[in-house]
């Protein structure tokens, strides 16, 4: 008894591992897609040809848009490009956070699309693509991204301004909104040529300041061309540029004034030879003007000055003296120095005694509007970078990042102030 019982439960173990066996089987076949039909009741030929088909139906357009969809901190000049490879474009619509189209255009050959504009920082921005390809079956694609924000981006502002003429002395200066602690990369991004062929230099003042010129002033009537590459680079932790720009400005003729404070006498020269020499006032003994070779920065017709501001105040606080029409006035450093006209001193002044509180006066009349006197004349001849060299004044020279006086730092030290 016993053993058949042994028997009977040996065989139903077999019966079940046949059964196991032939499951297994037949969920192999229909995984595999087996040869016979039969077999999976035509469910793997018939999924066969819904693939073979869908695939027929398959653009082959490859659309590719740039920034990578979910991407921050994209440029403002170089994100939304749309390029399409074994196809072309058959429409391309952009909009912004608001819903507003943005402007766009199409390569002759349809293979990729841009903007027209410049892109707004801190936008999101949506792309949605659609390419054909030779059988004219369509492709689409679609992107979100959004542009560097305020916050995690820098400018640099420059001067001079594009399609400017400017004196021989102008530097490129270019200050930064934000702080610069990768100083290599961000000089690299800013490249200075002349077509005179001078090596240009440039040299950080600080974190914030770059100025670039050449060892000796400008040569005259030589075009200089200013490129900021600045887009993307990091130049602080997080921080981006954003400008891709090309300014280019003239040289004009050159002109260097020489002004005496001992002789007080200013002599004007163009190409080194004397226009004209000008009787002056300087600083006082008490508020000497500083020497060294200056440029002009500003030139305003009229203006006014203010003592209290520069730091001259008398014992209630107000300015020493408010004078809100000053004539003729050209700013020669960024704490207050100025060439300009001079109406309330004696004419007797000029030539013979220094009375200012640190700037140079030249004679000249209430109101700007006499084009005769020695203050106007040279007004009207000058312009901005045109370099004024200060002389013999007793002073100390002035600091060359007081204004846009580089060039009284020499060529070795203004050379150790690049990174590149």
């Amino acid at each position: 008894m016993e053993k058949r019982v042994m028997t009977d439960s040996r065989r139903r173990r077999g019966l079940m591992t046949a059964s196991a066996l032939l499951g297994g089987v037949l969920v192999l076949s229909a995984c595999s897609g087996g040869d016979s039909d039969a077999a999976d009741g035509g469910g793997s030929s018939s999924q066969a040809k819904a693939d073979e088909a869908a695939a027929q139906k398959s653009s082959e357009a490859q659309i590719k848009i740039t920034p990578a969809d979910g991407s921050n901190n994209a440029s403002i000049n170089n994100s939304a490009t749309v390029a399409v490879s074994k196809g072309t474009l058959t429409q391309v619509t952009m909009t912004a956070a608001d819903g507003s189209t943005v402007a766009g255009e199409l390569s002759a050959d349809r293979t990729s699309w841009k903007p027209t504009v410049q892109l707004e920082r801190s936008t999101t921005y949506k792309l949605a693509a659609t390419a054909k390809d030779a059988k004219g079956l369509e492709a689409h694609e679609n992107a979100s991204f959004t542009t560097v924000s305020p916050d995690n981006s820098f400018i640099g502002n420059f001067t001079p301004e594009d399609g400017s003429t400017v004196g021989v002395g102008m530097p490129v200066s270019i200050n930064f909104n934000k702080e610069i602690t990768n100083k290599a990369a961000v000089q690299k991004g800013v490249t200075v040529n002349t077509s005179s062929g001078q090596e240009v230099v440039c040299h950080w003042f600080s974190t914030t300041r770059m100025d670039c010129r050449p060892e000796e002033y400008w040569q005259e009537d030589s075009t200089v061309t200013l490129k900021l590459a600045l887009d993307g680079v990091e130049g602080a932790d997080g921080v981006f540029g954003v400008q891709q720009k090309t300014v280019t400005f003239k040289i004009g003729r050159n002109q260097v004034t020489y002004v005496d404070a001992k002789t007080k006498q200013m002599k004007v020269t163009q190409d080194g030879k004397t226009v004209r020499t000008i009787p002056i006032s300087a600083g006082s003994p008490d508020n000497k003007t500083y020497e060294g070779q200056m440029v002009i920065s500003e030139k305003f017709k009229e203006t006014r000055m203010n003592g209290a501001t520069v730091g001259f105040t008398d014992d209630d606080g107000k300015g020493e003296y408010d004078i809100k029409d000053v004539p003729h006035a050209m700013r020669l450093t960024s704490s207050g120095t100025f060439l300009h006209g001079n109406y309330w001193g004696a004419k007797s002044i000029f030539g013979s005694v220094n009375t200012s509180h640190g700037c140079v006066g030249l004679s000249d009349t209430k109101g700007a509007d006499d084009p005769n006197t020695p203050a106007a004349w040279f007004y009207n001849g000058s312009i901005v970078g045109d370099v004024v060299v200060v002389q013999n004044t007793g002073d100390k020279t002035v600091s060359p990042d007081n204004g846009l006086n580089g060039w009284n730092m020499d060529w070795a030290q203004w050379k150790a102030g690049s990174v590149a």
